[in-house]
């Protein structure tokens, strides 16, 4: 009997997957290449543009000259760079502090409805950009916001606080901004600590606080180290929130390079503060890492 076969199409993800594997990797890799690419040739651009001449009223540039990095030497440039790593420095430990004890009853809870309700409530930021989460501060931190409205009501001060444009409205609006990624990251660090070590503890007379003190909190050390290093570099190129918080009162490097770039058309010397705020900002995280992975350090979980 003839029986008349009919071929079946090949899809293509039959097709993909009879591909060898290194056609298959490179396949995958296509996409990361192109993005690598382009970020390299963006790189070599403000490379190229912090080597040259600023030309005031022209948007061209003139030759070779190295007074754009002298010029990031000028003590205005270099209070910016202090001010931007000290407010970093804040934004860190106090997201550190606050962020904490939420990871911990994250990964500790024996309670799942508990443990979503957290999760939820940490991970719903993500779902609002930044523009909308600062602007909700500035409706809460201004003179005739909510928190002072409070205050007046209560009785507790007879005239509003004047926290708008300040350096803690900017670290309110930076810590607010990150405490979401620090509670995610503490929170895995500390969910692969065995309990184990915990009870063991515990069965050796340690009480709760013992018990976190010299075992919890020394093991979710690379955990808080790393949180650490990705909130503090993350922060250190901070630009909305410091913009709008801040007022132009309150200046980091970021604000800087946008206003040479963007305000007053510099753009040789707002590439040259942009990269050079790139290399020190990869010393400080290389720094960092090195002090976590130093020899003698023993290899922790996280």
């Amino acid at each position: 009997m003839a029986v008349m076969e009919k071929e079946l199409p090949i899809g293509l993800t039959d097709r993909i997957s009879r591909l060898p594997k290194r056609r298959l990797a490179l396949l995958f890799l296509l996409p990361v290449l192109a993005v690598l690419l382009v970020y390299l040739a963006s790189l070599g651009f403000l490379f190229q543009y912090s080597f040259r001449t600023f030309v005031p009223g022209s948007l061209q540039i003139g030759g070779f000259t190295w007074a754009n990095y002298w010029k990031i030497l000028d003590p205005l440039y270099l209070g910016y760079l202090m001010d931007t790593f000290r407010l970093s420095a804040y934004t860190t430990i106090f997201t550190l502090i606050l962020g904490y004890p939420v990871a911990y009853a994250l990964a500790r809870s024996q309670s799942r409805p508990f443990s979503s309700i957290v999760l939820i409530l940490t991970v719903v930021p993500f779902f609002t950009g930044v523009i909308v989460r600062t602007y909700s501060w500035m409706l809460m931190l201004g003179s005739s916001g909510f928190l002072n409205a409070l205050l007046l009501r209560l009785g507790l001060i007879s005239e509003p606080i004047e926290m708008m444009f300040t350096e803690t409205a900017v670290i309110i609006g930076l810590v607010q901004y990150s405490l979401p990624v620090m509670i995610l990251l503490l929170a895995a660090a500390i969910s692969h600590i065995d309990v184990a070590y915990e009870k063991s503890a515990q069965s050796l007379g340690a009480n709760p606080l013992q018990t976190f003190l010299r075992v919890t909190l020394p093991l979710s050390l690379p955990g808080i180290i790393s949180g650490s290093i990705v909130i503090f570099a993350w922060t250190l190129s901070a630009f909305p929130t410091p913009q709008m918080l801040g007022g132009g009162k309150v200046k980091m490097i970021a604000i800087s390079i946008y206003e040479q770039a963007i305000e007053t058309a510099n753009y040789p010397f707002g590439a040259a503060l942009a990269l050079f705020m790139l290399v020190l900002t990869l010393l400080v995280m290389g720094g960092l890492q090195w002090a976590l992975n130093r020899p003698g350090r023993g290899n922790g979980h996280g």
